[in-house]
């Protein structure tokens, strides 16, 4: 069961974009890898919805082919664990069989249901005081009343499709899902059922439902997953997996992690207050912190996650490298405008070469990355992306470099209640996900946070690494203490004070349009 002297875990990242696996080694070495697209279907009334059914056939091609690609290792395999993007909610019969589509982190229409349900005179964000008080008590956060999490998104499925819910044995979010197709059991995690806003969250060991928000959300009680912990062995893997991929029955299942709670852990930032900056569809700034708090003001907390004996502080953007993506798909590649056979080139080694040839500043131009809406540091649905400042004189060059520097302005933005929750200077930030390969965004990161950057040896790994190294803890082979000195880091960048101060004005100019556009967003957008 090693390769060497290590055991070798398969771990799963299902991001919104892709299924992607790995081969990791307990001490971190990704020894093969393998992806599978995924598209998302988006619809009206701020629909957002993927088909569970291709999220299996995904991770069993891509499967089929990393082990094929990697035949002694195959034997070597003692786990299954995932990494996945949150916040999605899967209705399951007694089978285990998916009744409609996933609806994703991004879909909007239980905002009206949760309105409806949760308002009141006196409220914050369209929740009742009174509420939000015992959910802040109780949980540490509350519902997103943009309708993006399981609340609202059982609150739709129980009152836009009463048949669903009336046939649903099981809610389980992305994560937990991935885990009954690998080992049979309804199960959710300490962090994959944070979302429901459901449990009481006041001693870290010992995260349960709570009764009285249970009553309150609406949501019969027998249809919520038993909780265990990340790191909790679930069993052996389905036989499907070992006739279909040729998987030792012996290999067992770890629970795992949602994406924010894995990202942490593979970025080796475990320590108190230690921070990351995850870069991918979405992004989020966290630090593992030891105690439960929250700020209602800026929409943070710090809640449970993989590490069981501390809270997670995660300041989640609602798009970072989407604005990537629609970028490339939208702009500089349309399919229309490309030979059939012509591959799309690498987004950001392209990005990194137009990007290095505009100054610090872009020439003027100036982008705010609110493409789908804000979560934090505002949560507002009805913010809109867009160019400014665009003259005759500018290139495409000048909108490319914008669209990185706008993103790393949004995480400024967000930076500072970052900062005065945890009450300490960040320190050097560990960078990982799919935009921390590119050299110039992650000196741009580094110039407009005013603070150090780590760029991580392989980011792109840090999810898969991190479910890795959370089955490793759950097979008693390493401790998370231990982390830090498993990771490695690529290159430290560090602020330049020329680009500081042209960062510095383009800050003050980014907050002023938010503060200008606002109003006309929701005119816009209502």
């Amino acid at each position: 069961m090693r390769i060497g002297n290590e055991k070798v875990i398969l771990a799963v990242d299902l991001g919104t974009s892709g299924m992607k696996l790995a081969l990791v080694t307990v001490g971190g070495k990704i020894l093969a890898w393998e992806s599978e697209p995924l598209e998302v279907l988006l619809g009206p009334d701020g629909m957002a919805e993927q088909d569970p059914e291709y999220w299996w056939a995904a991770f069993l091609v891509a499967g089929r082919r990393l082990l094929a690609r990697s035949p002694v290792a195959v034997s070597s395999i003692c786990s299954v664990c995932c990494s996945t993007q949150g916040e999605g909610t899967v209705p399951v019969d007694k089978e285990g069989k998916a009744l409609m589509n996933c609806i994703l982190w991004m879909d909007m229409r239980g905002a009206a249901a949760l309105k409806r349900r949760f308002g009141g005179p006196i409220h914050i964000n369209g929740a009742s005081l009174g509420r939000v008080l015992r959910w802040i008590r109780l949980t540490g956060g509350m519902p997103s009343m943009t309708g993006k999490d399981p609340a609202g998104h059982m609150l739709y499925i129980k009152e836009s499709r009463p048949d669903v819910y009336e046939k649903t044995w099981r809610f389980l979010n992305v994560l937990d899902y991935l885990n009954l197709r690998l080992s049979g059991r309804f199960v959710a995690t300490v962090d994959s059922i944070l979302t429901s806003w459901v449990t009481d969250n006041r001693s870290v060991g010992a995260i349960k439902y709570h009764p009285a928000l249970v009553r309150d959300s609406g949501i019969d009680a027998d249809k919520l997953p038993e909780i265990v912990s990340c790191t909790e062995v679930l069993g052996p893997i389905v036989p499907e997996l070992v006739r279909k991929l040729g998987l030792s029955p012996q290999t067992v299942v770890v629970a795992g992690a949602i994406d924010t709670s894995a990202a942490a852990i593979g970025s080796g930032a475990v320590a108190d207050y230690a921070a990351h900056l995850y870069l991918g569809t979405s992004s989020w700034l966290a630090a593992h912190v030891p105690a439960k708090k929250t700020d209602i003001a800026s929409a943070l907390a710090s809640v449970p996650c993989a590490r069981p004996d501390r809270y997670l502080l995660t300041a989640l953007q609602a798009t970072a490298g989407g604005n990537l993506t629609y970028m490339r798909d939208n702009i500089l590649y349309h399919k229309d405008e490309l030979l059939q056979e012509a591959a799309v080139p690498d987004i950001f080694k392209v990005l990194d070469i137009i990007a290095a040839r505009v100054p610090p500043g872009s020439n003027g131009v100036l982008y705010t990355p609110w493409i789908w809406g804000e979560r934090a540091p505002v949560e507002d649905r009805q913010l809109r992306a867009g160019l400014y400042n665009l003259s005759l004189r500018n290139t495409r060059q000048d909108i490319v470099r914008a669209f990185l520097e706008g993103i790393a302005l949004n995480t400024r933005w967000l930076m500072k209640p970052f900062l005065h929750f945890t009450g300490r200077p960040a320190g050097a930030v560990h960078l990982v996900g799919g935009g921390a390969q590119s050299d110039v965004w992650c000196q741009i990161f580094a110039d407009v946070l005013q603070t150090p950057i780590r760029q991580l040896a392989d980011p792109v790994y840090a999810n898969a690494r991190g479910a890795a190294w959370i089955a490793a803890v759950g097979l008693g082979e390493l401790h998370f203490d231990a982390l830090p000195e498993l990771v490695d880091i690529r290159r430290d960048y560090v602020p330049q004070p020329a680009a500081v101060q042209v960062y510095n004005e383009k800050f003050a100019a980014f907050t002023s349009i938010y503060r200008r556009m606002r109003g006309l967003y929701h005119q816009l957008n209502a």
